[in-house]
């Protein structure tokens, strides 16, 4: 058990310490000297009881109480004080203090309220752990069955009786990740934000439907819409996750029969849908491309050797590229090219068919007619525009 005394007098902190190490070694004891310190350690430590003084420079002990009920709920405290005024041991009781002593405060006195504080406290935590417990046990089960369900897999003889009691009507909210990486800690992280927000807005649960997708199912509370939930969970994952990823979720469900065609229609859509990628990462990923097209623009590029260099799935790559440059990979590679054939076309020197050859065109009738669509005149009228060189025009039989 840990134990925090709060007290800004050095004496009584470490006689409290002494007096609690000689009768129960086994407890850890923490020590702070002012409200600060106490909200430091009880971030840091699994604090179990915490005994604070009232009146301590800054922050008194009430107030580092009150303050701290609602992130620390199981903490229990003890208020000790110099003074018997009924205001403090009031208020102290209303905010849920176990015990109010007076100093100097006795070994016995100490001793007696730390080992009833030690029972409850031990009993809670027993009687917490079965209550996980179960709780766990009837989530994973509610869960397997679900699962089972979506897949239109048989759920035996388990009545669904039950569930639609639960829920008699519902959404269903479908995280897909594109990603060729494990994803074990994006599953955690989807999991968590989202069974977050389906506990805070409704009831529900969370499970994974295969191993780059959960799928969430939730009856909001009155006023809660689920397009403002998804619309959250997206900001979220926008943060947290690394990898691509879309939401989608479907209308109001009455009817458990329809899950899976439901489940079916969201992972169609899913083919279409623009993944989101909001990470620092994606911009780096699209300067590298680009430098690596400019280096080898002459080179044989396909869409998918280009998205295999930064490591990028090729659907997810080809549409955040166009994100990024408002061009499609394909239209970008073809106006590159041809603005490095007018560089080259300016160089009377160089025949028509080398021009072609050194920006990725091994056939010359085929570069022609990709020049002129983008600029309305061949490569040589525009030679002949800019250099005066005739001679060429004729020899090049385009």
């Amino acid at each position: 058990m840990n134990i925090l005394i709060v007290d800004d007098e050095t004496v009584i902190r470490e006689g409290i310490q002494r007096t609690l190490h000689n009768r129960f070694p086994e407890h850890a004891i923490h020590l702070a000297a002012n409200a600060e310190q106490a909200v430091s350690l009880l971030r840091s430590e699994e604090i179990d009881i915490v005994m604070t003084d009232i009146l301590m420079p800054g922050m008194n002990g009430l107030e580092l109480m009150k303050m701290s009920r609602s992130r620390h709920p199981h903490v229990k405290w003890v208020v000790i004080s110099a003074y018997s005024e009924f205001s403090y041991a009031q208020e102290a009781v209303r905010l849920g203090a176990k015990d109010y002593l007076l100093k100097p405060i006795g070994k016995d006195v100490l001793t007696d309220m730390i080992r009833k504080l030690g029972e409850e406290i031990a009993k809670e935590n027993e009687l917490m752990e079965e209550a996980e417990l179960l709780k766990v046990n009837r989530k994973y089960l509610q869960e397997a069955v679900f699962q089972r369900w979506v897949q239109g897999l048989d759920t035996g003889r388990i009545d669904m009786a039950p569930f639609m009691e639960q829920y008699p009507y519902f959404y269903l909210i479908m995280v897909k990740m594109e990603t060729d990486k494990p994803v074990n800690l994006e599953n955690f992280i989807i999991e968590n934000v989202l069974l977050e927000l389906i506990e805070r807005d409704g009831k529900g649960f969370v499970t994974v439907h295969d191993s780059k997708s959960l799928l969430g199912l939730v009856r909001p509370n009155e006023g809660t819409t689920v397009a403002g939930l998804v619309e959250e969970l997206r900001s979220h994952l926008v943060k947290y996750l690394k990898v691509p990823f879309q939401i989608m979720s479907t209308e109001r469900i009455e009817h458990i029969q329809d899950v899976p065609a439901e489940v079916q229609r969201m992972r169609q859509a899913s083919t279409t849908q623009v993944y989101e990628h909001h990470a620092s990462g994606s911009d780096r990923s699209v300067e590298v491309a680009l430098q690596y097209i400019r280096t080898h623009y002459h080179d044989d590029l396909s869409l998918e050797k280009v998205a295999s260099i930064v490591y990028l799935n090729p659907v997810y790559f080809s549409q955040l590229f166009k994100l990024k440059t408002g061009q499609g990979f394909k239209e970008f590679v073809i106006n590159l090219r041809l603005e490095q054939a007018k560089q080259l076309l300016l160089n009377p020197k160089l025949k028509l068919a080398d021009v072609a050859e050194r920006i990725g065109y091994q056939d010359m009738r085929h570069f022609s007619q990709v020049f002129r669509k983008k600029y309305g005149f061949t490569p040589s009228e525009f030679r002949q525009e800019h250099t005066g060189n005739k001679a060429d025009t004729l020899l090049s039989r385009e």
